[in-house]
């Protein structure tokens, strides 16, 4: 009974494994703020982007394709990976290119574009939004409510509406913010899965070392 149960569910099993290159609704801008990453992840790995030389603030987590609800995920895609040394050039924006490597297996291949195309198109994304500068200017770490981000990038950003933006948070620190953006990069309203906010008003934000 089990085995015909598998040979029943394997066109689904096989499918749910990458779904088709470029069918997806729209773009998920997620930026990491890397004093809290370094200080959960980054720098027990002796990661370059928590170096102190490095003064990173918000940097490029991903360009996620993205559906209304749910998204793709390591897509079937007919174009090549990147070189090293394109995801290497990255760097400057997500702290290495083995970042760059990993959006692009499980993100980048599913936007239908070629890597250069994708690496490029998350670029221009990073590059179209304003990142608060009052917030590069603390010389303490705060405790905060996490919609006080918020409300900064919207005011940076006089496009953006609430319903665009989502900020979360890990371990009771502020971890990204993440921005909706159409195929265009133009900001569009959050699928419901998306924009669910930390509620926290004491949310933890440390200053760039």
């Amino acid at each position: 009974m089990r085995f015909a149960l598998i040979l029943i569910l394997w066109p689904c099993l096989s499918w749910a494994e990458g779904e088709r290159a470029g069918d997806f609704d729209y773009y998920v801008l997620a930026l990491s703020w890397s004093p809290t990453w370094c200080a959960l992840e980054g720098d027990a790995r002796n990661a370059p982007q928590c170096d102190d030389a490095r003064n990173s603030g918000w940097v490029l987590h991903g360009l996620w394709p993205q559906f209304h609800r749910g998204y793709p995920s390591y897509c079937h895609t007919s174009e090549r990976d990147p070189t090293r040394r394109q995801s290497g050039e990255m760097a400057d924006i997500m702290g290495d290119g083995g970042a760059a490597w990993y959006q692009w297996k499980k993100h980048g291949r599913c936007s239908g574009l070629s890597a250069a195309r994708y690496y490029d198109t998350a670029r221009r994304a990073f590059a179209s939004v304003e990142r608060p500068a009052v917030l590069r200017k603390l010389d303490r770490a705060v405790k905060l409510p996490a919609s006080v981000i918020e409300e900064a990038f919207i005011a940076a950003n006089p496009d953006l509406a609430p319903d665009m933006i989502t900020i979360t948070c890990k371990a009771g620190r502020i971890a990204e913010a993440r921005l909706c953006l159409s195929k265009d990069l133009s900001p569009v309203p959050c699928g419901r899965d998306v924009v669910r906010d930390c509620t926290m008003d004491d949310a933890l934000f440390a200053p760039i070392d």
